[in-house]
């Protein structure tokens, strides 16, 4: 965790950066406030400079500049991995260095030699016995040119593949920053960057993504009953499941302890409700073992929330929503699906 501002600091950063974020054309999304906490506690050079940049002469952030303002400055790469990706590019850079500075002296030496010769020629009584004197050297100079470019060459190649290693290890880095550590669905920091990426690209009176925000009922008693260890298995039992009904450009998270949440950019409400009750149902007949003896246990449910965006929309807003929904399903018995009002 990389901040460490207390109630009153943080409060005083919100402030100062409401009223940036509220000036630009991007949503209000926990991207935008990431960027803007940042820009206004000060921690984030590089982004600080990069946002003066592009608001110079009162241009506005849009959603795609500011996811990509969020990406490069402030989405984490743990500090263990940068430090060995900018080591190990260091080195690629002194070796590529060390090479062309090779073939350089190389060619400078070539280069002397043809003026030698040319000289020695102008001024030799004998010119064909100096030119095969000095044939000799340019063949051996010639040879050596060739070495020191074909070595170059070698040695580019091999380090267009290690720079590509290291993009492939930041982008992994990236990715296990936005992914939950228990269940391998995103996290919380993950959904919300894919959220605001598929609001991002909406129109103004377009209609977006359906979402679900799903709850394990009575995890409080699976815990109390079996112990952690157990709960954290029924966790990553559900999350499976999730994983499994989702695909193509759907986002299944982890959004809280027991709570997940799915992202459909593509599929309407009734499609949405329809998956809900597949994942619920399919959720309430899997059974789980106990750790100690091996026995099932009952039935472990689910309670859903569902809502699609609608034109004009925060994710907030659909959030809240959704999330209203769910709580709807608790009150009403649990292990059912409810569809937000609109």
């Amino acid at each position: 965790m990389k901040y460490h501002d207390s109630v009153e600091q943080s409060a005083e950063y919100l402030r100062l950066a409401l009223p940036l974020m509220s000036r630009q054309t991007a949503a209000l999304t926990p991207v935008s406030y990431a960027i803007w906490y940042e820009y206004v506690a000060g921690i984030n050079p590089s982004l600080q400079v990069r946002i003066d940049e592009l608001t110079k002469d009162g241009r506005l952030l849009d959603d795609a500049t500011t996811m990509d303002l969020f990406q490069h400055h402030v989405a984490d790469v743990d500090h263990e991995t940068a430090q060995r990706v900018t080591q190990d590019l260091q080195k690629v850079m002194f070796d590529v260095s060390q090479s062309a500075a090779q073939t350089g002296h190389k060619a400078g030496e070539f280069g002397n030699a043809l003026e030698a010769w040319s000289a020695d020629l102008s001024a030799s009584p004998d010119p064909s016995e100096t030119a095969t004197s000095h044939l000799e050297s340019l063949l051996s100079h010639t040879q050596d040119m060739q070495n020191s470019v074909g070595l170059l060459k070698t040695r580019l190649d091999d380090s267009q593949k290690e720079i590509e290693e290291l993009r492939q290890e930041v982008n992994r880095a990236r990715e296990a920053a936005l992914a939950d550590g228990l269940t391998g669905l995103a996290n919380r920091r993950g959904f919300d960057i894919a959220l605001a990426s598929c609001l991002a690209g909406l129109g103004a009176n377009e209609r977006g993504p359906s979402l679900l925000i799903a709850d394990i009922d009575h995890f409080k008693h699976v815990n109390d009953r079996y112990g952690h260890l157990f709960g954290d298995k029924v966790i990553r039992a559900v999350a499976q499941i999730l994983m499994d009904s989702v695909k193509g450009r759907d986002t299944a998270g982890r959004y809280g302890g027991e709570e997940f949440i799915i992202l459909l950019p593509n599929t309407p409400l009734d499609g949405a409700q329809a998956l809900a009750e597949q994942i619920r149902s399919t959720v309430e007949s899997y059974r789980i073992r106990r750790l100690d003896n091996q026995e099932y246990i009952e039935s472990i449910t689910l309670s859903f929330g569902v809502a699609r965006h609608q034109a004009g929309e925060t994710p907030d807003h659909m959030l809240m929503r959704a999330d209203r929904a769910l709580y709807r399903s608790k009150q009403e018995g649990r292990n059912r699906v409810t569809v937000a009002d609109a």
